[in-house]
């Protein structure tokens, strides 16, 4: 059994969003002024470009450029995990590559479907991924409808791969798989929820290490300091009131992006809410409700001292 301790990342770590201008270019002024906010907010880490990014729709030389962008910038104020998910392999290895070059603290990376239960094919993916000398490599363990990568295969290459040492957790149900993998690897696998945010309390419960949002930021900092230092209640009583932000943002990842955009925009942060490629439209029931929303976060961070 491995010798290596927990990964020590812990408390929030944004996934960003990719601000563009009316033009469909990546807006770097606004992704500067993103990054500033979420600092403030508390947060410990970025992780970008990732799904929330559009990281579909960029270039692998664009994503390169944001990831290069977000390392100068935070570089010794907070971890920087590179995405380098890509359907090619042979980007996500440029991806991983570009990001040892620019100093990034760690590599994330999706296993893709067809080895999610490929014993051999997985662990040759990981070991590949993490030849190209990352200080951390975090699989995501990705299945919207499903269980995700088997825990006894998730240990296995966790004590095979040295740089492996952190999981993001993204599957159905997602409860069970936190305590599942922490119990597979006697706690020293680093765990982190994504997705599954309306289950934080219970995460924090299980011994979740990090979150992965890509907004409310001071909220969700609060909640993880409250509760680390022992008072439950206080963070579920905050945790409570963004229940309804939740809930209307987690219908559909489409509408989870167009909802921040808007919210970035209304806190000064993003010039426009371009999107390069959507899947679903954000009609006008979307609006309606998404300003109340907004009007209703607004009064949650004023109450926690959050907005002046």
């Amino acid at each position: 059994m491995s010798a290596r301790p927990k990964y020590p990342l812990r408390g929030v770590v944004v996934s960003l969003d990719t601000p563009f201008d009316d033009a469909g270019r990546i807006d770097f002024a606004s992704l500067e002024r993103l990054v500033e906010w979420h600092l403030r907010c508390g947060a410990a880490g970025f992780l970008t470009p990732a799904r929330a990014g559009e990281v579909e729709a960029l270039t692998v030389a664009e994503r390169i450029g944001i990831v290069r962008h977000v390392r100068e910038q935070v570089k010794g104020r907070a971890e920087l995990v590179a995405g380098a998910t890509a359907e090619d392999p042979a980007e996500t290895r440029a991806m991983a590559e570009a990001a040892v070059r620019l100093g990034c603290e760690g590599v994330l990376a999706e296993v893709p479907p067809p080895l999610r239960r490929d014993r051999a094919g997985l662990l040759e993916f990981v070991r590949t991924l993490a030849s190209a000398g990352m200080p951390m490599l975090m699989v995501q363990d990705l299945e919207w409808g499903g269980s995700g990568i088997p825990v006894a295969l998730i240990a296995e290459a966790f004590e095979a791969v040295p740089a492996f040492r952190c999981l993001k957790v993204e599957v159905v149900p997602a409860g069970p798989k936190y305590t599942a993998v922490l119990e597979a690897t006697g706690g020293r696998l680093h765990v982190s929820g994504g997705w599954a945010a309306e289950q934080m309390i219970e995460a924090l419960d299980r011994g979740v290490d990090v979150f992965m949002p890509t907004a409310m930021t001071g909220i969700y900092a609060l909640i993880y300091r409250a509760h680390q230092s022992g008072d439950r209640e206080t963070a579920r009583r905050w945790f409570h009131r963004i229940l309804p932000v939740l809930a209307f943002t987690h219908q559909h990842l489409d509408i989870s992006i167009q909802f921040y955009k808007r919210l970035f925009r209304h806190r000064g942060l993003f010039g426009t809410v371009h999107l390069r490629k959507q899947a679903l439209p954000y009609d006008a029931h979307h609006e309606r409700y998404g300003e109340e929303m907004i009007r209703h976060l607004d009064e949650v961070e004023r109450e926690a001292g959050l907005l002046v």
